[in-house]
């Protein structure tokens, strides 16, 4: 990801700095940045350190840019819940349940955020289709908490079967067409 945002900032003729790591193993006298991304990670996050964190971290006028991806759930990905459904159906019963019950802050921004000096600002939407690779599809899955190598154990390779069959009739030369909505929720001081 850090060289995909090199050859993007390249390619716009901009100079950025690009920081990889974890939030709190920033250095203590690090700078306050104009932006700051977080992708799929917010609900992991201590609410309370996170908020004094990215005080610090976040410039006066600048920015949080909280990001997500997903394939559209409106129909036009057909094979999406039945991907899901199977995907669901390998995970430990105790993620399952865990998942279904857990408390998802970041989908509640207002929420996480309330008390704090920032707000949510504007939420930024993209659509685009493309084809991805049916093996490459069924492979996602692994980056779930819930269906990771490391929840599956050796039920991961027959989930893979599992998800692979499903796939199959969606599939046109071993490719599936696949709509994904891109977000960034913006939030402001």
């Amino acid at each position: 990801m850090i060289e995909a945002a090199r050859r993007a900032a390249a390619g716009a003729g901009r100079d950025i700095t690009l920081i990889e790591g974890k939030a709190e193993t920033l250095a203590p006298d690090i700078r306050s940045f104009d932006v700051v991304t977080i992708g799929r990670a917010l609900h992991w996050m201590d609410r309370d350190l996170t908020l004094a964190l990215l005080d610090r971290l976040v410039a006066h006028n600048g920015a949080i840019a909280i990001c997500a991806s997903f394939s559209a759930t409106d129909g036009r990905n057909p094979w999406l819940d039945g991907y899901n459904e199977a995907r669901r159906r390998w995970s430990p019963a105790k993620l399952r349940e865990e998942a279904g019950r857990g408390t998802r802050t970041h989908r509640d921004l207002p929420a996480f955020f309330r008390g704090s000096l920032f707000r949510p600002a504007e939420l930024v939407s993209i659509e685009t289709s493309h084809l991805v690779g049916l093996h490459d599809l069924a492979e996602r899955t692994l980056t779930y908490s819930s269906s990771s190598p490391e929840a599956l154990g050796e039920n991961a390779d027959a989930m893979l079967r599992d998800i692979g069959q499903h796939l199959a009739p969606f599939s046109r030369d071993g490719a599936i067409a696949e709509t994904v909505v891109s977000t960034a929720q913006i939030v402001k001081r």
